[in-house]
Formats: structure tokens, sequence, C-alpha cells
């Protein structure tokens, strides 16, 4: 059955941007009654439009006074740097300026009995957002999954008693949310990230924040106070909604802590249930500790007992690229956290192996490597990739971590199995944990990390692997 949506039935509505989400919220306003006038600044984004049947209609062309609204994909900038020019051109006509969540948002409220639950956060949005979504089906509830995490919130099944839709959203997304109220929203953490398209990290963690912005009762807001930013966050929530803090560096009296990978939930300084965290590999490291802690709230407001939490969470298989284990070959581990593109994500991964052999690189973000000093003990070798391969060496031969400069994932690959396996390490760890975004070498983290996967898969091949041939000892 389709999605359609009929909130703008007989009205003319923009979508501008024809990716996944855009050609799928064009598709459910077109089904529900609305004149959909969709276009793309790309020749690829019109092509895709026309092969899913979508008509196209130049906005540049078009008054936007008899417009209902423009639908702004989640990647057109809105205030930075500087706004699009359909958002210009929307603003001089005083039409309002949504994104597809927004239009979902309200399209599903129409429906009684749904309940949504959002996540955001700067990193652990996707693992959080699965695991919740994991849980409940698990337990046989209704749940469907997307947002940001990959599938477009149109193209979830429809709206229906009973249904609970687990949604990932973004910074963007949020920022074209204007009336977003989810029945459950959670705030993992904040850090410098997307400072080009909010202007400062005081504007970031504002749009975050606004996720809350519409609770009242019967609302249940899970913040991390674990960082002043989200702290102020879980200040600002409506006095209505509820708040569940949740902590992995102190026990908190009221909340969800998991300190040491013990997860507790308590309630007037005692434990009322709780789980150990270190039996489930694939809520490995502190960084999954705090993904549990806020699914675990999250599942709670939902309905469900923390017996049945804790069950769902030994079942969940992880996601792939984000500190995903690949296997373990002639003793050495191997681990895909491709999805770790900013330092501070690099730094959750390096913090839950020992003897690692650290694959990292790409195109840095803003601040390099030096702020995981405190990790680099852990590190036997780095292997260095992409344009940030000069940067970071001189950032890890200041510190006087070993390193070589390998240019491409295939060569760091193969000299990190070689190195992990000869050096006679205790706990030997291949670890692709780049700090970078992938954009210099690979269209997106997923295509960087199926590479690395089938580098891997190749070395695990045969008796020794690939990594056992040839003589090379440098890259």
């Amino acid at each position: 059955m389709s999605f359609a949506a009929d909130i703008f039935a007989g009205r003319r509505v923009a979508v501008f941007g024809m990716a996944r989400s855009g050609i799928a919220c064009a598709r459910a306003l077109m089904e529900g009654g609305a004149e959909v006038l969709a276009w793309d600044d790309g020749e690829a984004g019109r092509e895709r439009a026309r092969e899913a049947g979508i008509a196209l209609s130049d906005l540049r062309e078009v008054d936007f006074a008899t417009l209902a609204a423009l639908v702004l994909a989640p990647g057109v900038p809105l205030t930075h740097p500087q706004p699009h020019w359909s958002v210009r051109k929307a603003q001089a006509a005083g039409v309002e300026i949504i994104g597809d969540t927004e239009v979902f948002f309200r399209q599903v409220r129409k429906t009684p009995g749904v309940k949504i639950a959002a996540i955001t956060g700067t990193n652990g949005k996707s693992t959080t957002t699965a695991l919740i979504g994991h849980v409940l089906s698990a337990m046989s509830l209704d749940a469907h999954v997307g947002g940001n995490i990959g599938t477009a919130v149109f193209n979830l099944a429809p709206p229906k008693w009973g249904r609970i839709y687990v949604i990932e959203m973004s910074s963007y997304q949020i920022d074209l949310s204007p009336s977003f109220r989810p029945d459950v929203g959670v705030l993992l953490n904040l850090s410098p990230d997307h400072l080009d398209r909010h202007g400062s990290l005081e504007n970031y963690a504002a749009v975050k924040a606004r996720l809350f912005a519409h609770m009242g009762a019967g609302d249940v807001a899970v913040i991390s106070v674990d960082d002043p930013m989200c702290r102020k966050a879980l200040e600002g929530v409506p006095g209505a909604a509820a708040r569940v803090p949740i902590s992995v560096r102190k026990v908190l009296d009221d909340g969800i802590c998991a300190v040491g990978g013990i997860l507790q939930e308590r309630k007037a300084g005692k434990t009322v249930v709780g789980a150990d965290l270190s039996m489930m590999k694939s809520l490995r490291g502190e960084h999954n500790w705090q993904n549990a802690a806020a699914a675990w709230a999250a599942c709670r407001a939902l309905g469900l007992s923390g017996h049945l939490i804790a069950r769902g969470f030994m079942s969940f298989p992880g996601l792939a690229h984000r500190m995903e284990i690949l296997g373990q070959w002639d003793g050495v581990l191997f681990v895909n956290d491709s999805k770790a593109t900013n330092a501070e994500a690099a730094g959750r991964a390096l913090a839950a192996f020992d003897d690692i052999y650290w694959i990292a690189g790409g195109r840095a973000k803003e601040g390099g490597i030096g702020q995981l000093k405190e990790h680099f003990a852990k590190v036997r070798k780095a292997f260095l990739t992409g344009e940030a391969a000069q940067d970071f060496a001189a950032t890890l031969k200041e510190a006087g971590v070993a390193h070589v400069l390998c240019g491409t994932l295939e060569v760091a690959v193969r000299e990190a199995a070689r190195a992990a396996r000869e050096e006679g390490a205790a706990s030997p760890c291949v670890l692709l944990a780049p700090a970078c975004a992938s954009f210099d070498q690979y269209e997106s983290f997923e295509a960087r990390g199926e590479h690395f996967r089938a580098l891997v898969e190749e070395i695990a091949g045969g008796p020794g692997g690939a990594a056992a041939e040839g003589e090379s000892t440098s890259c």
C-alpha cells in the first residue's frame, strides 16, 4: 500500500531536490491530491524524477505566491553559507519552507494511535535508531525504521493504529521541521559538525534542541548529560514533558546510566533494573553504551519492560560500517568503522580496542586528530591514506606514534594486516576508523567500508591470506 499525503490536497506544492527523499515525498503528495512542481538543479536529479514518473517544473520560472509550501531537500542550504535561490524566492513570497519529515509528521498525526520516536545527535544516531527498531520488532511490535538512516520516511508503511515510527533525524531535517513533535525524542551528544551549514556550534546545538520544542504532556525527552550543550537542551525541554537523563560518565540518582558497561535504570538513588552490556558484542565501547542507554530509555517510554529490552539487546547484530566486527584471522581482529568520519567518532573506536593497527585518513574535517592524543598509547602503528595523510603524519610524529604513508586503502590494509600478524601483540586489531570524510577517494563512507570488507575477505581467503604475499615492508 502506497503512502499518500493528503495534507496539501488541491494545492500547489514545490518539491526541490530529486534524491531519494524528494522523490518519495513528491509521490506521496501526488497520491494525496496535491499539484506537485518538482525540480532539481542537477541533470542527474531531474533524470531520476523522469524515471520515477514525476513531471518537472523549472521553479525559477514559477510564481511562488501560488504555492502552499516549498518542500526542500535536507542537503540544500537553508541559511548557511547562504540560502539557496529557491529559499530566497519562498521567503520573498511568504511561503513556508519545510522538509519531507515535516510533511510526514503532519500526515501521520492525522491517524490516532501512531507513535513517533526521533533520534538525533552528532554521533551514534544510526546505531541507536536501529537498536530501538530492532528491540521493538523483536518484541513483535509494529515498528518501522527510517529517516536519515537510509529509508526515506515516505517509503515506510503508511500510518495505522499501533504503528511505531523510529526516525533518525539530522540537524538539516530538524531545521526543516518547524512543528515536529515526537512522542519520544532522543539527543545523544553534541560536538562540532556541519558548521558550514549552521554557521556556529551554538546554532547547530540550537537546531538539535529544537527536536523537543513542541513537546508536552505524555511526551518523553531522552537526553545525555555528559556534555554541557546537551545538559542545556535538557533544561530547555518544556515542563509538561518527561525528562530522562542518560550518562556513561556518572551514576545518576534518576535516569539511565551505563558506567563501565553496566547499564542501570535508577530511581531515587536505587537501581530498578539493568543489564551487563559487556556481554553484547555488538554494543562494545563507551559510545555504544551511550547508544544502549538511550535505546533503553526510549523503549521503556514506549512501554517495554527492562527484561524484554535486555533480551532484544542480546540479539542486535549491529550496523554495517559502525564498529562492525568482520572477523578474526591468524589471531588478528578486523573492525570496520568507516562511519567514523570525524575525530570524536574515531576516538570512540580507538577507546574500544587494544594493540591497534589504525587505518586513518581521507578528507579531513576541522580540527584534525590532535584531540585523540589520549588514545595514541593504544596505537601500535597507524597506516595513513588520502588527502589527510600528511597532516595526520605530522600530528602522530609529534606524539611519537609509529606511522606510514600508504596512499590507498588497498596498501594500508595489506600492510596493517602484515604488521598485526608479525609483531606479536597480545590482542592485535586492524581498525578502520578514518576520522575523515570519504569523498577524496570514495562516494560515501559505505563505499569505503565495503571496499575494506572486500580487502579483508581477500586476506582471509586462504592459508595466511593475501597479507602473507610479497615482501614489502613499507607503504
